[in-house]
């Protein structure tokens, strides 16, 4: 039975234990640029098959830093800092993607493999270009505008209601200003952006997908995000989303649309609007592990670190079904408060059955920060968002 199972995948390369195949131990290195939680988890997923992941970040105390095989201090704008990293890599992926692309378009030349590929985060980097990208292709969206500076506001006063979204550096929920009447155009951005109109939604949904080199493409169940209005981030996450089987379809085969145009190899989020009409229309992609997908780690039989580990490496893709619903609550800094991180109700929220604190290592606190996250589960979506306003009521990040 195993020279069976060796048989049918050696031809893809998918065998990894052969001689000139070998993706574990010491000898094979995964290099990841950023050094913060979503590397932290992906190191994580990648201990269980001894893969060895490496971390570049300028912060010497980054969340990756004391768990990577290997962490490198330093810049990942900077193309000198980001060549020398990659150099000696199998792979070279990234956990943010405001980094140096051509650093990695140079790696990419001289035969180091990048994934996602420089050419898609050099494009993704910029709302302006992901929107053409869209209508290019003729994946719905919202309808927008591109303007050079903010004088050019006043001229787009007959597309009020919209928001504005800096074409480049925002992340967040930062780089966006409403705009809904043409008194806020003073406090407009002064840099090029989209304008892109207000749109009337039901709900705010994200599809993970994943594409290996082979072209093996795999999506995660649809998820419902809840945003917090004061500082646009997502607050509560509920796995499976409540929709229809007609509207999952539909998201499912947008997100696969996408990465196929793009033809992209690793995970890509793809964050949609529901809108009262029943219309999808797409918000904004990430090429990378995504907050919408924390939750996989216990819902799922593959979690989305895991998956993509496997996308970048070439590997099977993993099975992506729900075994459990969850609902996710992001661990944020409290307000006025900055230090020394301390958690006020840790150890209640411990002693609640099917409750999982996952803490990003980050040793100081401040207003709104990400500290961590917590994926609450049960055998129904009701019982789960029940017990997540309990813990999101207990579980505090303070200062000492």
């Amino acid at each position: 039975m195993f020279e069976s199972y060796r048989l049918i995948y050696s031809q893809k390369d998918y065998f990894c234990n052969m001689k000139d195949n070998v993706w574990y131990g010491k000898d094979y290195k995964v290099g990841v640029l950023g050094g913060g939680q979503l590397g932290r988890m992906l190191i994580q997923a990648a201990n269980s098959y001894d893969v060895a992941i490496y971390c570049m970040d300028g912060d010497v105390h980054a969340p990756c830093a004391k768990i990577a095989h290997g962490f490198t201090h330093g810049d990942i704008q900077n193309f000198e800092d980001v060549y020398a990293f990659g150099k000696d890599k199998n792979v070279v992926t990234v956990e943010i993607e405001h980094v140096n692309v051509a650093a990695l378009k140079q790696l990419e030349s001289e035969g180091v493999p990048v994934y996602p590929q420089p050419a898609i985060l050099e494009m993704i980097q910029d709302k302006g270009l992901q929107k053409e990208f869209y209508a290019k292709n003729n994946i719905p969206t919202a309808p927008f505008r591109l303007i050079s500076a903010q004088a050019e506001l006043a001229q787009n006063e007959s597309f009020l209601p919209f928001v504005q979204k800096m074409r480049k550096g925002g992340y967040d929920g930062k780089g966006v200003k409403a705009m809904l009447s043409n008194k806020d155009f003073e406090d407009g951005f002064d840099v090029p952006s989209v304008l892109e109109q207000f749109v009337d939604f039901e709900k705010e949904l994200a599809v993970i997908v994943a594409r290996n080199e082979n072209g093996e493409i795999k999506t995660f169940p649809t998820v419902a995000c809840e945003f917090s209005k004061s500082l646009n981030l997502v607050e509560f996450l509920y796995a499976p989303a409540d929709i229809s089987s007609v509207i999952e379809e539909k998201a499912q085969a947008i997100a696969k649309e996408i990465i196929e145009k793009l033809d992209m190899v690793g995970l890509l989020a793809v964050e949609l609007f529901l809108t009262k009409d029943g219309a999808l229309l797409v918000n904004e992609i990430a090429p990378r592990p995504h907050n919408s997908g924390h939750h996989t780690i216990e819902s799922n039989i593959t979690s989305q670190f895991e998956q993509h580990l496997r996308a970048i490496t070439n590997r099977p893709l993993g099975a992506t079904d729900i075994v459990q619903a969850g609902v996710m609550v992001n661990l944020l800094g409290e307000p006025d408060y900055e230090g020394p991180t301390f958690l006020e109700g840790f150890d209640r929220v411990m002693a609640m059955p099917n409750v999982h604190v996952h803490l990003y290592g980050k040793a100081t606190t401040k207003p709104h920060r990400k500290m961590g996250h917590v994926t609450i589960c049960a055998k129904d979506i009701a019982t789960a968002k029940s017990n997540a306003l309990v813990v999101k009521d207990i579980l505090k990040v303070k200062a000492k």
